[in-house]
C-alpha cells in the first residue's frame, strides 16, 4: 500500500503535466491557424481587378502576371500544405507526441512567414502602381498647366527677358518631348517608368520655373538700377572732387569701370540661363556699391568733423601748453622746499616736450587740409589721435600738479601725527611711571628708547631743506606702528600685574590648607619681585587652578569689572 500511494500521485503529476503541455500547443496551433486565415483574406484579388482597368501593357502586363502566379503558388499550393501540416500537429499533440508537434509547428511558421512576406509585397506593389498612375496623372497635368502658364507670361513680357527669350523659348520646347514620352509611357502601362519621369520633369520644371519668375529683375538690375547707380556715383564723386575733396585712395573710377564690364559678362551669363549665380554676385556688387556711397559719406562727415575740430584743437593745444608751463614753474618753486623722485619731478619738461611735437603734428595736419591733398577721413583719425594726446597730457600734469598742492597738506599732517606719537609716547611713559608696580622690565624700557628712537628719527627727516616727504613718511609709518606696539604692550602688562595681584590675593584662602599651593604663590611673589610679570602672573594661575578650575576666569571678571569702573 505505501508504494501505490507515491506512484498514483506521480502519475497524477505526470498527467497535470502532459495536459499543460498539450493546451500550449492546442494555444499555438489555434494561432497559426489564425496567421493562415489572415494571409487568404488578404484583398489580393480586388486590388488585381483594380490594376485591370489601367492599360494592361509592358510593365503592367509582366507585373500582374507575376503577381496572379504567386498569388495561385500561395493558394494552391503552400496552403493545402499547411493546412495538412496542421492536421500533423494536431494528431502529434493529441497522442502527447509533443516533440515532432514543435517540429511541425516550427515548419508551418516558416510557410506562414515565407506566404506572408510575398502576399504582402504583391499589395505593396499593387498600392504603389496604382498610387503611381494617379499621382503621374495629376502632377503631370500640374507641370503642363506650369509650362503653359510659363509660355503665355514669356510671349506677354517679351520685353522684360530681353536677350534671354530664345533659351527661354528653346528651353521651353524641351518639355514637349518628354510630355510626349509620359504619354506613351502610361498608354503603354509602364506607370513605374513614367513615376520616374514625372519626378525628373518636376525638378527640372521648378528650377526652369523660378529661372523665368527671377530673370526679368535681373535684368533690370544689371541694365538699369546698377548703371543707374554708377552713374550716380561717378557725379557724386566728380562734383566732391571740384569741391575740394581728396577721393583718389578710394581708386572709385578704377573699381567702377571692372564693375561696368563685369555687368556686361553678367548679362551674357543670364542670356545663357545661369541665374543662381548671377544673381548671387549681383547681391555682392549691390553690397560693393552700397560701401561706396558709405565711403563718399564717411569723407563728407570727416570734412565736417575736421571743420569743426581743427580748429578747437588748436586752442585746446595751446592751452594744455600754458598750463604745463605754470606747473613747471610752479613745480620748480617747490622743489626748493620739497624733495622729489627724479621721475617724477621729470614730468613737466617731458609733457612740454610731448606737447611740441604735437603742435608740430598739428601745424602739419593744417598744411595738408590746406592743400587738399589728403583724405578728410585719414585727418580726421589724425587730429582724434591729437586731441587724444593733448588730453593724456593734460590729465597727466594735472595729476602732478594736484600733487604738489597736497606736499604742503601732507607735510602738515606728518607734524600732526608726529605730534600725536609723541604725546602717546608721553602717555605710555606716564602711565608705566604712575602705575603702582616694584618696577619698568628691562625689555618695556628697550621698547620705549626703540620708539622714542623713530619718532626722532622721523622728526629729524622733517627738518630736511628740501622736505623729502616719501622718506618722511616711511620713517613715520615706522615710528607709529613701534609706538603703537609699545603702547599696546604696555597696557597688557599692567593688566597682567594687576591680574596676578588678584590672583595671589584669592589664593591666600588656600596657602594654609594646600602647601603646594602656598610654594607655587611664593614663586609667584618671587618673580614678580624680580619684574618677571609674565612668569610670576602663569605661576599664580597654576596654583590656584590646581585647587579651584575656573578660578581664573572669574578673576579676569572681576577685573575687568573694577577696570571699567575705574
Amino acid at each position: 500500500m505505501k508504494y501505490i500511494i507515491p506512484a498514483v500521485i506521480i502519475l497524477l503529476v505526470i498527467a497535470i503535466i502532459a495536459f499543460i503541455i498539450r493546451r500550449k500547443h492546442s494555444t499555438e496551433i489555434d494561432r497559426l491557424e489564425y496567421e493562415k486565415h489572415q494571409i487568404q483574406n488578404k484583398p489580393i484579388l480586388e486590388e488585381m481587378t483594380k490594376v485591370k482597368q489601367l492599360n494592361m501593357n509592358g510593365q503592367t502586363e509582366e507585373m500582374f502576371e507575376r503577381w496572379r502566379n504567386t498569388w495561385t503558388e500561395v493558394m494552391d499550393v503552400h496552403m493545402p500544405k499547411i493546412d495538412s501540416l496542421l492536421f500533423d500537429a494536431e494528431e502529434n499533440r493529441d497522442r502527447f507526441i509533443f516533440g515532432k508537434a514543435t517540429k511541425v509547428e516550427k515548419e508551418i511558421q516558416t510557410l506562414i512567414s515565407s506566404c506572408d512576406d510575398k502576399m504582402t509585397g504583391i499589395l505593396k506593389e499593387l498600392e504603389e502602381l496604382i498610387g503611381s498612375e494617379e499621382k503621374n496623372r495629376i502632377e503631370m497635368e500640374q507641370l503642363k498647366d506650369q509650362h503653359r502658364s510659363a509660355r503665355k507670361t514669356l510671349l506677354a513680357h517679351l520685353h522684360s527677358f530681353g536677350d534671354a527669350v530664345p533659351a527661354l523659348e528653346s528651353k521651353l520646347e524641351s518639355f514637349n518631348p518628354q510630355f510626349d514620352e509620359f504619354d506613351q509611357l502610361t498608354e503603354t502601362g509602364n506607370y513605374l517608368s513614367a513615376r520616374e519621369l514625372v519626378i525628373s520633369v518636376q525638378d527640372e520644371g521648378q528650377k526652369f520655373f523660378h529661372k523665368l519668375h527671377d530673370i526679368p529683375s535681373l535684368l533690370s538690375e544689371i541694365q538699369h538700377k546698377i548703371p543707374a547707380s554708377i552713374h550716380e556715383l561717378r557725379n557724386g564723386q566728380k562734383e566732391m572732387e571740384e569741391d575740394s575733396y581728396y577721393l583718389q585712395h578710394l581708386e572709385m573710377t578704377k573699381k567702377l569701370d571692372a564693375l561696368e564690364e563685369e555687368l556686361s559678362e553678367l548679362k551674357v551669363a543670364v542670356v545663357d540661363l545661369q541665374v543662381n549665380k548671377t544673381m548671387a554676385r549681383v547681391e555682392e556688387i549691390k553690397d560693393e556699391i552700397e560701401t561706396f556711397y558709405d565711403l563718399l559719406e564717411k569723407e563728407v562727415l570727416a570734412k565736417k568733423y575736421v571743420d569743426q575740430h581743427k580748429n578747437q584743437t588748436a586752442t585746446r593745444l595751446k592751452e594744455v601748453t600754458t598750463v604745463t608751463r605754470a606747473t613747471s614753474e610752479e613745480a620748480a618753486y617747490v622743489q626748493q622746499s620739497y624733495r622729489l623722485p627724479e621721475k617724477e619731478a621729470e614730468i613737466p619738461q617731458s609733457c612740454l616736450k610731448e606737447l611740441e611735437e604735437l603742435e608740430k603734428k598739428f601745424d602739419l595736419l593744417s598744411t595738408r587740409v590746406e592743400e587738399e591733398q589728403s583724405a578728410y577721413s585719414s585727418l580726421q583719425e589724425e587730429l582724434n589721435g591729437i586731441a587724444e594726446e593733448i588730453d593724456r597730457l593734460y590729465e597727466e600734469q594735472d595729476r602732478f600738479a594736484n600733487r604738489l598742492k597736497n606736499l604742503r597738506i601732507d607735510e602738515n599732517k606728518a607734524r600732526e601725527k608726529l605730534d600725536d606719537l609723541k604725546s602717546l609716547l608721553h602717555e605710555t611713559d606716564r602711565m608705566l611711571q604712575k602705575a603702582n608696580i616694584p618696577g619698568i622690565p628691562e625689555e618695556m624700557d628697550a621698547r620705549l628708547e626703540e620708539a622714542e628712537e623713530h619718532i626722532y628719527v622721523a622728526m629729524q627727516s622733517l627738518q630736511e631743506v628740501p622736505l623729502n616727504m616719501t622718506l618722511v613718511d616711511n620713517y613715520l609709518s615706522k615710528a607709529e606702528a613701534c609706538m603703537e606696539e609699545v603702547h599696546h604692550k604696555a597696557k597688557e602688562m599692567l593688566e597682567n600685574v594687576q591680574l596676578t595681584e588678584k590672583i595671589i590675593q584669592y589664593g591666600n584662602r588656600y596657602r594654609a590648607s594646600h602647601p603646594n599651593v602656598h610654594m607655587k604663590l611664593l614663586e609667584a611673589e618671587e618673580a614678580f619681585r624680580q619684574l618677571r610679570y609674565a612668569k610670576a602672573l602663569e605661576d599664580a594661575a597654576t596654583a590656584v587652578e590646581e585647587v579651584e578650575p575656573g578660578a581664573l576666569k572669574k578673576i579676569e571678571v572681576l577685573v575687568k569689572e573694577d577696570a571699567w569702573r575705574t
